[in-house]
């Protein structure tokens, strides 16, 4: 998402395979640092080699190796027929952020909306590369993967928009209120970031406490905790993309309170914005639908690893 977006607010400065490496990524403490450390340890940090898969964590298909552009939407491999499998019963929501038609609809986007700790926008038109591809093209893309993955591992999946449906939007709250309505027992909203060249690398952004007008997350914090930090560690471990280099400090980890999508929400629920858009470096990565596909097998082994244990 780019921060210049009315509800993304600028940044305040400042386990089948078991031996060390997978303790060490599965128990990420402190949070996702110590997981890039380790990776960076291994030579893995150009992200040509992954590290076994944590204690806990899904046998998943391996993420595709064919050539792909921004124009592979990874509508292949959405749509799956739910499977049995151990997550049968549980349901997850995945909210692509932005839409391709806000871009049409300023004055609907434009609209307030109440989330909780004051009134916002009811959403923006997000980011793109420098080349044009849009970041409403690629959470969609990977939310459609992502919905493949965790349908195979017998999980419900729905998605906030899917295609041309809405026209704009979803608005902030809805986003929030399709989760709750739901019972969504895990719900993440995809982003890529709108910064700078130079600032690269992924980061997850969990739930503050906040109990003020219509918002009350605070019986979501601890388990949205969770889940962020298992997300982390496996996005880390799947793609090679480093943790944050400009906000969380290393950790790939970021609280906020700003969010009308976290602040409304009553399931436990992140954000994770893949990279910068902005970044030539992260950009060559987010416009590739193969690593696309790492992204989505990253996001999805976190939350399987959480809904499993949850």
């Amino acid at each position: 998402m780019s921060y210049a977006g009315p509800d993304f607010d600028p940044p305040q400065p400042r386990r089948p395979r078991r031996g060390p490496l997978t303790v060490a990524l599965a128990a990420l403490v402190p949070g996702a640092l110590l997981g890039w450390v380790v990776y960076q340890t291994v030579g893995g940090g150009d992200g040509a080699s992954a590290a076994p898969a944590p204690r806990g964590s899904a046998a998943s298909p391996a993420p595709s190796t064919r050539s792909a552009s921004p124009a592979d939407d990874g509508k292949q491999h959405s749509g799956a027929t739910p499977a049995s499998g151990s997550l049968q019963g549980k349901v997850v929501v995945v909210d692509p952020g932005h839409n391709p038609g806000n871009f049409q609809h300023t004055s609907e986007i434009n609209q307030k909306v109440d989330i909780g700790t004051n009134w916002k926008e009811c959403d923006t038109t997000g980011t793109s590369t420098n080349d044009g591809y849009t970041e409403a093209r690629f959470t969609l893309d990977v939310a459609h993967r992502l919905r493949t993955l965790l349908e195979a591992q017998g999980a419900t999946v729905k998605l906030t928009r899917d295609g041309d449906s809405p026209a704009w939007g979803p608005c902030v709250d809805e986003r929030a209120r399709i989760g709750n309505a739901a019972h969504a027992d895990a719900a993440i909203s995809i982003h890529a970031d709108g910064s700078a060249e130079g600032n690269r690398g992924f980061h997850v952004i969990l739930p503050g406490s906040v109990h003020a007008g219509a918002a009350d997350t605070r019986p979501i914090v601890d388990p949205s905790h969770d889940l962020g930090t298992r997300i982390a560690g496996t996005f880390l471990r799947d793609t090679g993309e480093p943790p944050s280099n400009y906000l969380g400090e290393g950790t790939g980890l970021v609280t906020r309170t700003d969010l009308g999508g976290l602040n409304l929400s009553t399931v436990p629920k992140v954000f994770i914005e893949c990279g910068n858009m902005r970044d030539s470096k992260d950009a060559a990565l987010l416009t590739s639908g193969a690593w696309r596909q790492k992204a989505a097998q990253g996001i999805s082994e976190g939350i399987v690893s959480f809904l499993r244990e949850s």
